[in-house]
């Protein structure tokens, strides 16, 4: 039987003093320069001070010309030249460190998933567009990288492994789910490609198996290498789950870390248990309400990998994580909005304290409503943890909504003076 204090040992040699991993969450903080500053500090040293076995840190972007939000952590090639720059990513990952956890970077690209507000060019593996119920205008038909764009991205990659190793980060995770651009190039509906970048699935894998052999190349052999993976789309015709288990098999030669599998996308935000009927429905019965809704799927998946398997989505009960791990087949358990609001859950847990984490969600019919609701209460738990604050469970969903509205609208604005200050 796993226990989730036991201790993991991943193929690089890290050894993760738990099975407890404080997920992925889109922060949106970032300084100004697209930095982190004293708010992510705070943030993630509160997190620190609860001692999970890893710490993935959210999105940080690979090009500054894309992100997911206005406030995203931009790490390039150039960025750790600039020495003071360089301190502030240096003291990010000390804090994130503190209490003994591994801390990794998520590194990303969010393809045609860049908002029109922006200013910004939408590409991706095809020229196709975000579809998604009642944000249509939010988004920009995409471009289609050429090849030599396709190369140079992967060399982007890994240039941002690289600076994140010279920062002082474990490892880093690939971002290759929830329909950012290596998703893009998986999935059969936003790949209609006929170059070596395009049509059978081996075709359509090519980047992100070009990402991780980039990074091993240019990373120490003790610097960690992961991969976030959909189990599926949850959209007709997409990415699969048998399309994930022969990528996952593709990827056993590579020597990597883990693979983190999730799922869904912009159009079907099944990360946020909101897939639509056909894929949710499946993706959500694990239990009645909505716990490790992937599981099955992983631990369907787990059958042809080789490497640890970390599942997230979810998760709120010790009960949940621990079911999980004694069934077999997942090795660490990912929590994000958990975090939120019990940052310091892993020590709770251990104490058998704070066992049930309740995780408030926006009380709308509209489905984009709720999900943006549930993401804004969220966010505000973040800025308080950021500013130094304790967390406020009972937020106001719609004046959550609206003030997040406001506050992009901000760092919009600044990211977009920086942006052409910079260009």
């Amino acid at each position: 039987m796993t226990d989730m204090f036991s201790p993991l040992t991943l193929p690089c040699g890290q050894v993760l003093p738990n099975r407890l991993c404080k997920a992925a969450m889109e922060e949106n903080m970032a300084d100004d320069g697209q930095v982190p500053g004293e708010d992510l500090r705070r943030l993630y040293g509160a997190w620190a001070e609860g001692s999970p076995g890893l710490v993935l840190t959210g999105n940080v972007m690979v090009d500054a010309r894309a992100l997911t939000g206005p406030g995203g952590v931009v790490l390039e090639k150039d960025t750790v030249s600039d020495d003071a720059v360089l301190a502030q990513f240096k003291r990010w990952a000390e804090a994130g460190k503190a209490g003994g956890s591994k801390l990794w970077m998520q590194i990303s690209h969010p393809g045609r998933q860049v908002y029109k507000s922006q200013g910004t060019e939408a590409v991706s593996a095809s020229a196709t567009k975000v579809s998604m119920a009642g944000a249509e205008k939010m988004f920009d038909t995409a471009r289609a990288l050429s090849g030599d764009e396709v190369r140079a991205m992967v060399t982007r990659f890994a240039d941002t492994a690289v600076a994140a190793e010279q920062c002082g980060f474990d490892g880093v995770q690939i971002h290759a789910a929830h329909g950012y651009l290596v998703a893009q190039f998986l999935s059969p509906l936003t790949n209609l490609r006929d170059d070596e970048y395009g049509g059978s699935l081996e075709s359509r894998a090519r980047v992100l198996l070009d990402i991780v052999s980039a990074i091993r190349a240019r990373v120490s052999k003790g610097f960690g290498v992961a991969v976030k993976l959909n189990s599926a789309d949850f959209q007709k015709g997409g990415f699969d789950v048998a399309d994930a288990k022969r990528v996952v098999q593709m990827l056993n030669a590579t020597g990597l870390d883990f693979i983190e599998l999730s799922g869904g996308s912009y159009e079907s935000a099944a990360m946020m248990g909101m897939a639509d009927d056909d894929g949710g429905q499946a993706a959500q019965s694990s239990t009645a309400l909505r716990e490790m809704y992937f599981i099955g799927f992983a631990q369907d998946i787990a059958t042809v990998a080789d490497m640890p398997i970390m599942v997230t989505g979810g998760v709120t009960k010790f009960e949940t994580a621990q079911a999980a791990l004694e069934a077999g087949g997942v090795d660490i358990i990912g929590l994000a909005r958990a975090f939120a609001y019990a940052p310091h859950l892993p020590r709770d847990w251990k104490a058998g304290e704070n066992l049930n984490i309740t995780i408030p969600t926006g009380k709308f019919k509209m489905k984009l409503l709720r999900a943006l609701g549930t993401m804004a209460m969220t966010k505000v738990q973040l800025d308080r943890l950021g500013a130094g604050k304790s967390v406020k469970p009972n937020v106001n969903a719609l004046l959550a909504i609206i003030g997040d509205r406001i506050r992009i609208s901000r760092l919009t604005k600044r990211y977009k003076a920086w942006l052409a200050a910079r260009n």
